[in-house]
């Protein structure tokens, strides 16, 4: 009887098939290559659980092997067993297994697999590929050996680790999973809603609002999971994420939300009832003069300047938001809450009373980036007591640093949900303001406008303590960011009227 595999020994196994790839492929290209031999050992594993435990019962192969296929199909020759015996062109066996099995599959394996050149011998010789089979043929990744929570913390183990070691190429298929759990803590999605992610990366959004349904003992069975991804083997991490998490209703889709959002219906966009973002930030390739005329209405804040595109998925989430029940977070960076260029469409979201809270996080929470990161929570229909007024939670200081990465401990995320849920002024952390304040601070929603960070109690010439002498450095180093953002962007518009008048 094979024993279960301990969360320790699991995350060393899945990091040692990636080290069989130093020095032969990119480090930002190993997920294109284990995530599928990960799923593949998963699905066949799976498989071979569910036949063995219908043949015990029944004694009748071709009922068991019928049972076995109810969960995924694998057709004959496309099991993991068949590919661990091709004694030669072994990159071409695994491509035809994944295509029969997606094709078996196509309501929820569809593009699963994602496109890696399999075949291309001078990247990947039949040796490696064999070592690779060999190295995730020492343990058995059944139900029984390794639990669907088990295999998806190592999922996430391994994303993270992929993060780490591809550097800024990260920030595509990783998001700060502290802060993502905040989010899900902040926005409560229930059991029977939908949850949306229209940039949604490798699914961690979708999967910490599935968790959060889950540690409130919600059925999670009755929830619908959506996600658009713009990269299309980010988007088949995601699908395997979500199965591995034992996902069963979810729908990811490759390709660009803003040109052409795979969720609609009829003439409108989908709505959902929770929405979690984090979009890529500031992107400047993208088709402005097609805003203008958005055939989903999802100009009706105004068009975005071309260097920054942030307010085009701002609205793109207000209008995927179910009209009663929708509720987002989507995290961006400070410059959304100030820069002069979105004035006008900032105005007009303020004077909607869409926004509910704007929550200021401290540097770093962006993957491989120092930048500041904000949280702006949007509701379709805020509660009477809530109507007309904006929280300001300015948490900075509710942040964890630790090898040179950014985190928010139990703590942090406590002291800041607990502000968010009572929605009263707190000292020094939050304040509730009322829109006629914030329009007349020209509708700008930084943080030192509203949060009066508590001041040093040094007196006057004498020294400060070390702490007291870092909280000035930073909040200097704060102030000289801000400016320099605001400068760019007075720059990247001169830029950009040359490039129009050109």
């Amino acid at each position: 009887m094979t024993l279960p595999i301990s969360q320790q020994q699991l995350e060393s196994y899945l990091w040692g098939a990636a080290t069989l790839l130093r020095g032969l492929v990119d480090a930002s290209d190993y997920k294109q290559y284990i995530f599928p031999l990960l799923f593949f050992k998963r699905l066949s594993d799976v498989w071979d659980e569910d036949y063995q435990g219908a043949l015990t019962e029944t004694k009748d192969a071709k009922y068991a092997a019928a049972t076995a296929n109810d969960r995924f199909a694998i057709p004959a020759g496309a099991h993991w067993k068949d590919i661990r015996t091709t004694p030669k062109d072994v990159g071409r066996a695994l491509l035809n297994a994944f295509q029969a099995i997606e094709s078996a599959n196509p309501e929820r394996l569809q593009g699963v697999f994602g496109n890696a050149p399999w075949t291309d011998k001078a990247q990947l010789p039949d040796a490696t590929l064999k070592n690779l089979i060999e190295h995730f043929s020492k343990h058995t990744l059944s139900l029984a050996n390794v639990p669907e929570d088990e295999l998806g913390n190592g999922y996430e183990y391994l994303i993270k680790q992929f993060a780490d070691d591809s550097g800024h190429t990260a920030q595509e298929f990783y998001t700060n999973r502290t802060l993502v759990h905040l989010m899900a803590q902040m926005l409560e999605p229930k059991a029977g809603e939908s949850v949306y992610d229209p940039t949604c990366g490798t699914g961690g959004m979708l999967i910490s609002c599935l968790a959060e349904v889950k540690r409130r003992g919600g059925d999670t069975r009755t929830m619908g999971l959506y996600g658009q991804e713009l990269i299309n083997i980010t988007a088949a991490i995601a699908r395997m994420n979500l199965v591995l998490h034992g996902v069963s209703d979810f729908h990811v889709a490759a390709g660009n939300t803003l040109a052409a959002p795979a969720f609609a219906e009829g003439d409108r966009l989908r709505t959902f009832n929770v929405v979690l973002a984090n979009p890529p930030y500031s992107i400047k390739k993208w088709n402005r003069s097609a805003w203008e005329s958005d055939p989903w209405d999802r100009n009706f804040l105004g068009t975005p300047p071309q260097g920054r595109a942030d307010y085009a998925f701002l609205q793109h989430i207000l209008r995927s938001m179910d009209p009663k029940t929708g509720r987002s977070a989507v995290l961006f960076p400070h410059g959304v809450l100030f820069r002069n260029e979105e004035a006008d469409m900032r105005r007009k979201l303020v004077e909607s009373d869409l926004i509910e809270c704007v929550l200021g996080l401290g540097p770093g929470l962006f993957y491989n980036s120092p930048m500041e990161a904000c949280v702006v929570i949007c509701r379709s229909q805020k509660p009477k007591a809530r109507k007309g007024k904006i929280l300001f939670i300015d948490a900075v200081a509710e942040i964890a640093r630790e090898r040179a990465q950014s985190f928010l401990h139990a703590e942090h995320q406590q002291r800041i949900l607990k502000a968010y849920q009572s929605f009263a002024n707190v000292p020094g952390l939050a304040v509730v303001a009322g829109l006629p304040a914030v329009l007349a601070n020209d509708a700008k929603l930084s943080l030192q406008l509203y949060v009066s960070r508590p001041k040093s109690a040094t007196v006057p010439g004498e020294a400060s303590t070390l702490a007291e002498a870092w909280d000035e450095f930073d909040r200097g180093g704060r102030e000289f960011w801000l400016q320099m953002d605001a400068l760019v962007d007075v720059l990247d518009g001169i830029v950009a009227e040359e490039a129009g008048d050109a």
